[in-house]
């Protein structure tokens, strides 16, 4: 049977994941690959193109600036399977073809921190990202400026900058390479709609989800289904009665060009309002954090165009004279699966519907965590517990006990 196959010809999996981005391709990556898992695993995609899917529309980041020891960990195994990536991923490209790169720029994250309560957060943060084991350095403002003399540094009192493991890379390169690698090794992508589950018991929660219901009409058995849905997790929950606070935050990024761009290396500069901005290609790749945040729709992919003329552009040239004169280029804006009560991803399950595996709500920082995160879904499904990377600080157990795990460093 093709790899790539139709609902109806498949009745029934032991595994069904929900979702077929960053997340749902690296679990069945994780599953067949990584974990040994033998039973059978089906990727349910609504989007054949991607072309609406986060894993398509983000800037494609990897840092071990984060707040929290999981997600430094989990950006560290991101960074090992970039590293290695020709190794893990050449054989599922054929003989004949060339190592696969994912383009990995590893020129760091540069924090910068213009108030107390920022230069106060940034020293905490240190703190834990090198107790964690992240290669990260705190610089003054002349330290600052000898490696990056184009800056505007007045203000500024302290930045943080990473020295290995950040960087960005091939957003897509990386989605690809998990999900031809899961294909090869016997899992299945249905080209269809995920519309429902059914359950057990009449209403959940209380049961177990028994098939997948499919757009085309066809139902799908599984022994165990993901939540892999991203933006859309919320509403994946729902269908099992569950209330999961995951939503779709628009963001929105902008292409430049600068008539006069600084020299050398350049890492992906954070300024203290949160305007971003790092090199892509011979130009640069910027956003913001919107002024306003609300849920949005799923299919709600207008840009705010205005954010660019209104914040990313004023800050970058404040920041920088280069970034006074520059020539707008291309722009679009994706989801965030935003989790509202604390900014952090939702591993496991539901006590009251122990088959039903989510892993989303990473606000952000899905796509650089996926391979750690496919590596120990894999993992729970397969052997039942974390064998490398334990991620149940993550678990779905702290929503019900009210024990927010808070991520503060989100761009």
């Amino acid at each position: 049977m093709s790899a790539s196959s139709s609902s109806a010809r498949i009745p029934s999996v032991d595994v069904a994941i929900v979702g077929g981005g960053a997340i749902g391709a690296a679990v069945a990556w994780g599953l067949r690959v990584l974990a040994g898992f033998e039973g059978s695993v089906a990727v349910i995609e609504r989007d054949a193109s991607y072309a609406g899917a986060s894993v398509a529309l983000n800037a494609g980041g990897i840092r071990a600036q984060f707040s929290t020891a999981v997600n430094i960990a989990l950006s560290a195994y991101g960074v090992e399977v970039l590293r290695a990536f020709p190794d893990l991923f050449g054989a599922s490209f054929g003989g004949g073809a060339a190592r696969p790169d994912p383009g990995f720029r590893e020129h760091g994250y540069l924090f910068l921190a213009a108030t107390p309560a920022q230069e106060a957060a940034m020293r905490a943060t240190h703190a834990a990202q090198r107790a964690a084991g992240a290669e990260v350095v705190l610089l003054t403002p002349a330290e600052v400026a000898a490696r990056y003399p184009h800056l505007r540094l007045e203000e500024i009192r302290l930045a943080s900058l990473g020295l290995r493991g950040e960087g960005w890379f091939d957003n897509m390169g990386l989605h690809g390479a998990m999900l031809r690698a899961a294909r090869a090794a016997g899992a299945r992508v249905i080209r269809d709609e995920a519309v429902g589950f059914e359950m057990t018991a009449d209403r959940g929660p209380g049961g177990r989800v028994a098939a997948v219901r499919l757009a085309s009409g066809a139902r799908l058995g599984c022994g165990v289904a993901v939540n892999a849905a991203g933006p859309r997790a919320g509403t994946v929950a729902g269908w099992a009665g569950l209330a999961l606070p995951i939503e779709p935050r628009k963001r929105t990024l902008f292409t430049f060009d600068c008539a006069a761009p600084p020299a050398g290396p350049l890492p992906l500069m954070i300024d203290p309002s949160g305007v971003f901005c790092r090199p892509e290609g011979t130009g640069f790749l910027a956003g913001a954090p919107p002024v306003e945040d609300p849920a949005v729709a799923p299919e709600d992919f207008e840009p705010r165009h205005a954010e660019f003329e209104d914040i990313v552009w004023p800050t970058l040239a404040a920041r920088a004279e280069c970034f006074e004169a520059i020539r707008p280029g291309r722009f679009w804006a994706g989801h965030y699966e935003w989790n509202r009560f604390d900014r952090n991803g939702v591993v496991g399950a539901h006590p009251e519907v122990p088959n039903l595996i989510h892993a989303a709500g990473f606000s952000g920082h899905g796509l650089q965590h996926a391979p750690g995160v496919g590596r120990g879904v894999g993992e729970l499904i397969a052997h039942g517990a974390y064998r490398s990377l334990d991620l149940s600080p993550l678990g779905y157990e702290r929503l019900l006990e009210n024990r927010p795990l808070v991520e503060e460093e989100v761009i």
